[in-house]
């Protein structure tokens, strides 16, 4: 397909309104996804889930990849957030077990997604997806270059230290980021990371694993308004999403083993990658 990511959304529109069967025939399963295309999606998807529970950014690569084969836009990104809920799950297992999530600030974290998100999914039609993208990527590259001079960001825990202006600033962003994760999420996690290890001086340890619980908030809002508005294949997602929470079970036991240092490095790289990427190579 030629059109980008930005007017494929846009489509969302022609379909929302319509229950999922009267849209392909079939329930909630779409008619093009045969078996040799779902295998190559289940391990997509698997590779994808591992390493992004470091980097985020998930979407940017499964968005695609669901479009290129064929599925709908618009109900290629409403069941990737259903496989997104599952992977942000199997991603925070590993994390809780060890304890380092962040649990002081996590109400608040979670009402402000809540809100954020379920207010991200009805706007999806009105904000033009490609502008944010853009934006999205030019923040990818100055948190990239950020974090590169600022040598000890995300490597040790300054929590006690944070300001109450970078603290508020932190939960601005928290809400604003919901907004945009709760109608594509493509950047969503990975901006997420860098403002908890920015405002709230987490270690990127902590940030990464903090994330991963956020949204499961963010992506399960989204996912009800999609299913509330008919665009959700029940079945492909789910079959999706257990492969995304194995794979990110991995990846987050990966992640409890790696040091710090690693773990900045593989999150600053895929920051810049990703970042160039949305900039030159979505249409």
């Amino acid at each position: 397909m030629n059109l980008g990511i930005g007017s494929k959304v846009k489509l969302f529109l022609e379909f929302s309104e319509l229950p999922c069967s009267k849209q392909t025939g079939r329930g909630c399963y779409d008619v093009s996804v045969t078996p040799e295309k779902l295998a190559i999606l289940v391990v997509v998807f698997f590779l994808t889930s591992v390493l992004s529970v470091i980097t985020g950014s998930t979407s940017l690569i499964t968005v695609p990849v669901m479009i290129a084969f064929g599925i709908e836009p618009h109900r290629a990104v409403a069941t990737n957030m259903l496989a997104l809920t599952f992977m942000s799950i199997g991603g925070s297992l590993p994390f809780m077990r060890a304890n380092v999530i962040e649990r002081d600030r996590l109400r608040t974290l979670a009402a402000l997604t809540v809100v954020g998100s379920a207010l991200g999914a009805l706007l999806l039609l009105t904000v033009p997806v490609r502008a944010l993208q853009i934006v999205i990527a030019i923040a990818m590259i100055a948190v990239a270059t950020f974090s590169l001079f600022n040598k000890s960001l995300g490597l040790e825990d300054r929590e006690a230290s944070v300001s109450p202006s970078a603290v508020l600033t932190g939960y601005v962003l928290t809400f604003a980021l919901a907004v945009y994760g709760g109608f594509f999420s493509g950047g969503y996690v990975t901006l997420l990371t860098a403002a908890f290890a920015v405002f709230f001086g987490m270690t990127f340890l902590k940030a990464v694993a903090t994330t991963k619980l956020i949204n499961v908030f963010s992506s399960a809002v989204a996912t009800l308004i999609f299913y509330w508005r008919g665009v959700v294949d029940l079945k492909l997602g789910a079959i999706l999403g257990v492969s995304m929470f194995l794979g990110a079970l991995l990846g987050g036991r990966i992640a409890l083993v790696l040091k710090a240092i690693w773990i900045r490095r593989i999150f600053v790289a895929a920051v810049l990658g990703l970042a160039i990427k949305m900039l030159f190579f979505t249409p």
